[in-house]
């Protein structure tokens, strides 16, 4: 079963992986073997996406990387919180992320 994720939880990208804006698109590309899947070399994040990705720097918990995004968004928090929280389950999944503690 999958570890729960928590919005007090602050997250770092892993050292496995570089990201790039390529031709208009975000990517997060593995550069260590075992991190992403083997029919996907890459990740692609849209504007949102990006936007929280580049908020993952080890002082933003989740909780307040969603109240940086409300100003950015107009959606309600729960919603924008729930988007959060998919993508990092995605990126923990991917080996692309990595826990660093809680705040």
């Amino acid at each position: 079963m999958a570890k729960k994720i928590k919005l007090e939880t602050v997250y770092v990208p892993s050292e496995d992986v570089v990201s790039r804006e390529l031709e208009g698109e975000f990517i997060i590309i593995p550069i260590a073997s075992g991190i992403g899947e083997s029919d996907d070399d890459f990740f692609s994040l849209n504007k949102t996406g990006r936007l929280i990705w580049s908020k993952m720097n080890g002082r933003n918990n989740l909780k307040e990387i969603a109240h940086e995004l409300i100003k950015e968004f107009d959606a309600p928090v729960e919603i924008i919180e729930k988007d959060i929280v998919g993508l990092v389950g995605e990126l923990l999944k991917k080996k692309m992320l990595k826990e660093i503690g809680a705040k």
